[in-house]
């Protein structure tokens, strides 16, 4: 069996459900391939996201809601890079990532690219995104 590198997203608010269906509703090609969630026994809250599998456009994630509250979250050191297409669509992404989110970069011309932009989500997700 070959060896699979996937990123896993440990959300500590129970929004994890929330968060992949937000990012699926984003991107084409996108969908949930499998859900368990804590049951009444725990150790989470009954019906959270003890591991679930999702796919945006092809690129599989695993997110969950730790039941542990730990003394860190997410940082931008580790982002989303996304490729866009077109100027419609890197805008149009843009302002939906950005929305009670924070933007760390807003989408101008750094020399390196000619739109690009870099957002923490309202999750704390950070995105780059980069006009192809």
């Amino acid at each position: 069996m070959k060896q699979q590198v996937t990123s896993f997203l440990t959300f500590q608010e129970n929004n994890a459900e929330q968060a992949m269906n937000f990012y699926i509703s984003l991107f084409e090609n996108s969908g949930i391939i499998e859900v368990q969630r804590y049951g009444n026994d725990g150790p989470g809250k009954e019906g959270t996201i003890m591991k679930a599998i999702f796919e945006l456009n092809g690129k599989e994630f695993i997110c969950s809601d730790s039941f542990i509250k730990h003394h860190w979250n997410f940082t931008p050191a580790i982002s989303n890079w996304v490729e866009c297409r077109n100027e419609t669509e890197l805008v149009d992404l843009f302002s939906k990532l950005a929305e009670n989110g924070k933007v760390m970069m807003p989408l101008d011309d750094y020399g390196f690219s000619e739109k690009f932009g870099w957002i923490a989500d309202q999750f704390g997700i950070s995105w780059q995104l980069n006009l192809s």
